[in-house]
């Protein structure tokens, strides 16, 4: 997933990115202030720098698991969607009539329109397409068409009609998640954390040692980061989601006819 060229693309400007700004912002703040040799303003400096860091650590350990929880929780939207359609489909066998065939042919559309169609047009603020709610709205009318002879058909209509309202919530789901990108404030908290850190370390001479663990810091910085963009935005690069449960779903109806 995020083993891509484009996603190498992104880390690389991302853990590239944040080592420069912070060697830079160490360069221009030790050149602006010229620190002296006193012992107790590098202990000050130590002080601060590590409160900071514990800051920014929280910061971003808050906002990354932020995202994981919400890209998890739309992986579970889409296994519950495809639970869905599986049901009415199944349903649509045992219910035992002509009748209901047109059912089972039009979740296999909705199926092959949400996975070829509408997701790689789905992202931030986005709406889904006219022409999935179009597939869902003719499988609704199927289903609403079928006219029970018995007891066992009339539980499964309700149950398929019940089904039916999941997958549109499903899709309500899909579309509410991800209207708003990861809040700027944060990304503001986020860099200008990384620039202060990097500047109060100013007191510190350039020595091979500290440009090192300032390159450490802040190579780890852009990890994070990183990873926080990329879960951001589920349906793009670098960590786009595919609706791999609906994909397999589609095959294994397919392939059992």
């Amino acid at each position: 997933m995020l083993v891509t060229w484009q996603g190498i693309v992104y880390g690389v400007a991302f853990i590239g990115g944040t080592v420069a700004i912070s060697l830079i912002t160490y360069a221009l703040t030790r050149h602006l202030l010229a620190p002296g040799e006193a012992p107790h303003h590098r202990e000050m400096a130590g002080s601060i720098v590590v409160r900071l860091g514990a800051l920014q650590g929280l910061i971003l350990a808050l906002v990354f698991a932020q995202e994981m929880e919400s890209y998890q929780r739309l992986e579970g939207v889409l296994s519950s969607e495809a639970s869905a359609v599986a049901d009415i489909y199944n349903d649509a066998i045992r219910y035992e009539s002509p009748t209901a065939e047109p059912v089972r042919a039009a979740m296999l559309r909705y199926l092959d329109v949400v996975t070829t169609q509408e997701w790689n047009e789905d992202g931030p603020g986005g709406q889904l397409l006219p022409e999935g709610w179009n597939a869902w709205d003719a499988a609704y009318r199927e289903v609403l068409d079928l006219i029970p002879q018995t007891p066992r058909q009339a539980a499964l209509h309700n149950n398929m009609l019940a089904r039916i309202h999941d997958i549109a919530d499903a899709r309500d789901q899909r579309d509410r998640s991800w209207t708003l990108p990861t809040f700027a404030i944060f990304w503001f908290a986020a860099v200008s954390g990384m620039i202060l850190i990097s500047a109060g370390y100013y007191i510190f001479p350039p020595e091979r040692q500290i440009i090192v663990l300032l390159s450490i810091f802040s190579a780890y910085t852009g990890i994070v980061l990183y990873m926080i963009f990329a879960f951001s935005n589920p349906y793009s690069p670098p960590a786009a989601m595919q609706p791999e449960a609906l994909e397999e779903l589609l095959s294994d109806l397919r392939a059992g006819g």
